[in-house]
């Protein structure tokens, strides 16, 4: 697996000055398989600086000028399309498949809808007699999660470009040679020196000497609700913006006159997806009493036939953490019905897909993110119990719910405490806002609401 040895910084790749290395681990056989570098404060600061020299000029570059930088942007990620999907397959362990499909045309479809966002926003409007101009926040540290090594790069890169701003990134520590690509996929795209800069480095080292500097306006962070609550505090006592896409412990509610078995077997393919590695995975399945044991066994059936299709966790940490939850589960009382926590592989870092009934509202594995694949099925009394529950929790990213009426089920979904809801199964929109209620963060990504994140506004009165 082919590593730069360097940060790219103001528009070349040069030596980290801390000399330390992080090393890459394929999760499936825990085998090395890349080294790059784990930079320091020294490298950080030099980034920010590249950043801040760079602001004006890009800044000042009319709209349709970025719009063309992101349209190469998106071309030059598509003529990789391939290396991507192979390489987040590589170090995240997702099945290539899911790779290609998810990892790699996502992200793809983001960054052209920024080009075409930054094409036609309307930079400055008019209000009665003033007139209002969106202009960038500044310099952007984007702290990027593991997860979704691609999507969530461009989710925060795109629309900071499109916006004038610009970038120094920090990907995840697992997941960097994917970002390496899209820097690569950046400079083809001809965007100028210094406007994005790629730092990689530990989360507690490089992330925070980002998060804490003093020339970077904006820190997007996408991760856990921990971190970001301590990224938030940082934030806040410099008066800085932030922008935050935290944990998630989101449910699907199945009303009784839904399509029982279409939403169960959707419902368990949405928590085995990437291997449970989803901050928005519908994670609780509500369902009513009386459909409760049919629902139980449609799940049981389906998990199983997902057995060797879903890859390993990400590393051994997280593969310990989600079995720690399965045992839990069991000791707090609910009943395993498919997996387990004994480890399907004696290699890799995988878990059984793994389905949990009778599980009550109050149950750790209810309450908190285990980010594996683990289902907790909850039976619900009537639709106020229904909706108790679903919003019983300290987060509210996203939601699920299944009705033989959309109207029906859109009424229900209106009033769940969350940022985003399917219907019936809605498909993946790359322009719809993307964000949490509650401890699940601030502000949105994707289309135009994501856009809105990086600027702010300057009201003139004639």
């Amino acid at each position: 697996m082919k590593a730069h040895d360097g940060i790219y910084l103001d528009g070349a790749w040069r030596p980290a000055l801390s000399g330390e290395v992080i090393d890459v681990v394929d999760p499936v056989d825990e085998q090395v398989i890349a080294r790059v570098p784990a930079a320091g404060a020294e490298d950080v600061d030099a980034a920010v600086r590249a950043a801040r020299a760079a602001l004006p000029g890009w800044a000042a570059t009319a709209p349709a000028e970025r719009a063309a930088r992101l349209s190469a942007l998106r071309d030059a990620l598509a003529a990789r399309k391939d290396e991507i999907a192979e390489t987040v397959t590589a170090e995240l362990g997702a099945p290539l498949a899911f790779s290609q499909a998810v990892h790699a045309a996502v992200p793809i479809a983001v960054a052209g809808s920024y080009a075409d966002l930054a094409a036609r926003h309307a930079f400055e409007e008019k209000v009665g007699n003033s007139t209002v101009f969106h202009e960038p926040v500044g310099v952007v540290a984007a702290i990027t999660p593991w997860n979704y090594p691609l999507h969530q790069v461009v989710a925060k890169v795109a629309p900071a470009l499109a916006a004038g701003c610009t970038v120094v990134l920090k990907p995840a520590e697992d997941t960097p040679l994917v970002a390496q690509l899209f820097t690569e996929a950046v400079h083809d795209a001809g965007v100028p020196a210094g406007v994005f800069n790629l730092v990689t480095g530990l989360g507690p080292v490089a992330g925070q000497a980002l998060a804490e500097h003093p020339g970077v306006d904006l820190v997007s962070f996408t991760g856990s609700t921990a971190v970001g609550r301590t990224i938030a505090a940082t934030a806040g006592a410099a008066v800085k913006k932030v922008a935050l896409e935290l944990g998630g412990k989101s449910a699907n509610v199945i009303l009784p006159s839904a399509d029982l078995a279409k939403a169960v077997n959707v419902g368990v393919a949405n928590v085995m997806s990437n291997s449970g590695q989803t901050c928005s995975a519908w994670t609780r399945m509500l369902v009513h009493r009386d459909q409760y044991d049919e629902a139980v066994e449609l799940a049981r059936t389906a998990a199983a036939k997902y057995g060797d299709r879903i890859g390993p966790l990400v590393n051994a940490k997280q593969q310990a953490r989600v079995r720690g939850y399965i045992e839990k589960g069991v000791a707090e009382g609910a009943r395993l019905v498919a997996g387990g926590a004994e480890p399907p592989r004696e290699r890799g870092y995988f878990v059984s897909p793994t389905v949990f009934a009778d599980v009550t509202p109050e149950m750790t594995i209810a309450q908190e993110e285990i980010f594996g694949p683990v289902l907790s099925v909850l039976r619900y009394e009537d639709e106020e119990d229904a909706l108790r529950i679903a919003n019983g929790t300290v987060y509210g990213l996203a939601g699920a719910v299944w009705a033989g009426d959309e109207a029906e089920a859109v009424a229900f979904a209106r009033r769940m405490d969350t940022g985003q809801v399917d219907i019936n199964g809605g498909r993946f929109n790359p322009l719809a806002p993307f964000g949490g209620y509650k401890q699940s963060g601030v502000g949105r990504e994707l289309g135009a609401h994501g856009l809105a994140e990086y600027l702010q506004t300057k009201s003139l009165q004639f």
